[in-house]
């Protein structure tokens, strides 16, 4: 079979799943809030990976424990105690709700955990029945068969046959529908405190506490996907403890690793007692780098003046995203969002302002409802703030046209 003659860097893209659209920029060395490409550029990365590098690129003190624990030892399996799972276990629950943990290596692992807990919990209590999950439009849980059945996009689950049956999608923030939907058969609720991917849509501590109500009144289980919300970006460890609402269930990952594969799912000790031996498991989830990791970021991001700081800085940057769409209405118009995941609502199409970002030096996310995520690393400093929303002002500057940039 002949192939065409293309060059190596082709080659290579021509091998991977065509499933993301990539923007045509590489990266070989990151420090911080900043990435070093391979043509010598510099990027202030407001994007993180997608809300993953919390405490920054090669954080020294991260660095120091991949060195150590990687010249001891890196996986061992479930089938013998794991100290570094253990203490991270302890140190998880000493600063949450939790009683119990389980470690895992993505947040689609840590939401189906959490699922699987759910029903089994009903089960064992008697109750095979309820199995159901009532979730909120615009959720994102997950790419697994389950995970995208529990979100309900039509292009989530477009062509991958019938859907995972035992989830019913209610409209956001329609809390009166979500209460109709519970039933005999619904073994829990599941949100999201933040939807991040459907636009950084928020949902109040008011609106979280009724959900909490019918739970109870129900004898329902709620479950928390903190997979982007949580580890500090909310300037809490978890988005939950601003709310004063307490789940059942809840699913970490993203900034639990730094950029390292780990996942957890935490539960109170009535529901993570159901999962005995054989229910659940995962090769590499829990092995002892992953904890060692996820360890040391949690005793960073865990510390009260952390978090301060975070919220501080959460509330710099969105002052500065209103001033900017104040200036810049044509181009922006509104900001959203709590601590350091934050968006802002664009009148132009969201990617147009994602490319000219980058131009501009700056790395966002796109999201839904026409809205750029801004999602600094929580170590960002006040001027690399400043820098950011001067460079977004630079991007609205380069849609305009002014000095015959980019136009829409």
């Amino acid at each position: 079979m002949n192939e065409p003659i293309i060059g190596e860097a082709e080659r290579g893209l021509d091998r991977l799943f065509p499933c993301f659209r990539r923007a045509d920029i590489s990266f070989i060395r990151g420090r911080g809030a900043w990435l070093y490409a391979t043509d010598n550029r510099e990027y202030l990365d407001f994007a993180t990976g997608i809300a993953v590098t919390g405490l920054g690129h090669c954080h020294p003190a991260l660095i120091d424990v991949v060195l150590r624990q990687g010249l001891n030892l890196w996986h061992v399996s479930n089938a013998v105690r794991i100290p570094e799972q253990e203490s991270l276990a302890q140190l998880l629950c000493s600063k949450t709700f939790a009683d119990r943990a389980f470690f895992s290596n993505s947040g689609a692992e840590a939401v189906e955990t959490a699922i699987k807990a759910a029903r089994r919990y009903h089960f064992v209590s008697g109750r095979p029945q309820r199995y159901r999950i009532v979730t909120l439009e615009g959720s994102f849980h997950g790419r697994t068969l389950a995970t995208i059945a529990a979100g309900g996009r039509p292009n989530h689950l477009e062509g991958f046959g019938p859907p995972t049956t035992g989830f019913d999608v209610v409209p956001f923030g329609d809390v009166d529908a979500l209460e109709r939907a519970c039933g005999d058969e619904t073994a829990a609720v599941m949100v999201e405190p933040i939807q991040g991917e459907s636009g950084v849509r928020k949902l109040d501590a008011r609106e979280l506490g009724r959900i909490r109500e019918i739970c109870d009144g129900q004898g329902i289980l709620l479950v928390f996907d903190e997979v982007q919300t949580g580890v500090g970006r909310t300037g809490k460890l978890f988005a939950y403890q601003n709310a004063g609402v307490v789940p059942d269930i809840l699913a970490a990952a993203k900034g639990l690793g730094n950029g390292f594969p780990v996942a957890a799912c935490l539960a109170t000790e009535t529901v993570a007692a159901c999962m005995t031996p054989g229910t659940h498991g995962f090769t590499f989830g829990g092995n002892p780098l992953a904890m060692s990791i996820a360890a040391k970021v949690i005793e960073l991001t865990a510390e009260e003046p952390f978090l301060r700081d975070v919220h501080q800085k959460g509330e710099r940057l969105f002052e500065g995203l209103r001033n900017i769409a104040a200036e810049s209405p044509d181009v922006f118009a509104e900001a959203r969002g709590e601590g350091l995941l934050l968006g802002i609502r664009c009148n132009v199409p969201v990617d147009l302002v994602a490319t000219a970002a980058r131009l501009n030096g700056l790395l966002t996310v796109t999201a839904g409802d026409n809205v750029l995520r801004i999602l600094p690393p929580l170590v960002v400093s006040d001027g690399e703030i400043d820098d950011g929303i001067q460079r977004l002002r630079k991007a609205a500057a380069t849609i305009r046209g002014d000095g015959g940039g980019l136009r829409s």
